[in-house]
C-alpha cells in the first residue's frame, strides 16, 4: 500500500524532504522517536493501532511499531531536514490499521462515512516546532495517500483560533491547517474538536 517515493518542499527558509516510514527510513524514525524520550511516555507512534491495548511487562510497543513498519501495517510521511535527520512525521492508514479514534462516544452517535483512510497524529522534534514540519508531513501523508489510490480521508483534529491550546491537545494538528489543505468541517465532537474530512484524488 506504501508509495515510494519522496518530495522535497521548501517551507520558508526550510527545505525538508518527506519520505514514507518503512524498512529504510525506519532507523532514522527510531532515532527521531528515541531522542524525544519514545513520545508520550514510550507510546512509539503505537496508541491508534490494535495493540495500543496490549499490557505487560513483556510488551514492547517500539517492537510492535517497528514489526508493523517493516510489514508494511504501519504507515506515515517522514520528515527529514537538510542534514538528512528525521524531525516529525504524520502518520496515516485504513481505519483497519488506525481503528483508534479520539471522542469515540460522540463520533459513534452519529458516525460519517467510513473513510479510506484517517490522519490520526503527528509529532515534531521539540526542538524544531514551529517551522513548518507539521504542513509538509501533511502534504507529504496526502501526496503518499493520492499514489496509494486516493479515496475519503477523515481526520479529528482542534480548533485553535482565538485561544491559547495547550500543546498535548495538539498531536493531531489543527482544524486551521486542514483547512488549508481543503479539508471541510464535517461535525463538532468536542468542546474544540471537529471531524474534518476531504476526498483526494487518485495520483
Amino acid at each position: 500500500m506504501t508509495p515510494k517515493t519522496q518530495q522535497t518542499q521548501q517551507t520558508g527558509q526550510t527545505s525538508y524532504t518527506v519520505r514514507p516510514l518503512d524498512s529504510s527510513t525506519w532507523p532514522a524514525f527510531a532515532e527521531l522517536v528515541e531522542r524525544n524520550n519514545g513520545i508520550f511516555g514510550g507510546c512509539w507512534c503505537v496508541g491508534f493501532h490494535p495493540e495500543r491495548t496490549l499490557r505487560g511487562p513483556d510488551v514492547s510497543h517500539r517492537a510492535i511499531k517497528e514489526e508493523r513498519v517493516r510489514t508494511d501495517r504501519a504507515h506515515a510521511a517522514l520528515v527529514f531536514d537538510q542534514d538528512g535527520a528525521a524531525q516529525g512525521w504524520c502518520q496515516f492508514g485504513s481505519p483497519e490499521e488506525l481503528p483508534a479514534i479520539k471522542h469515540r462516544i460522540a463520533y459513534e452517535k452519529e458516525p460519517p462515512l467510513r473513510p479510506d483512510w484517517r490522519i490520526t497524529c503527528f509529532y515534531v522534534d521539540k526542538k524544531h516546532r514551529g517551522q513548518g514540519i507539521a504542513r509538509a508531513a501533511l502534504e507529504g501523508a496526502l501526496d503518499q495517500i493520492a499514489l496509494a489510490g486516493g479515496g475519503r480521508v477523515e481526520a479529528i483534529s482542534e480548533v485553535t483560533a482565538g485561544r491559547e491550546a495547550p500543546g498535548r491537545f495538539l498531536f493531531s494538528a489543527t482544524v486551521e491547517l486542514f483547512e488549508e489543505f481543503g479539508f471541510s468541517r464535517v461535525r463538532q465532537v468536542g468542546k474544540h474538536a471537529w471531524i474534518v474530512s476531504k476526498v483526494v484524488a487518485p495520483a
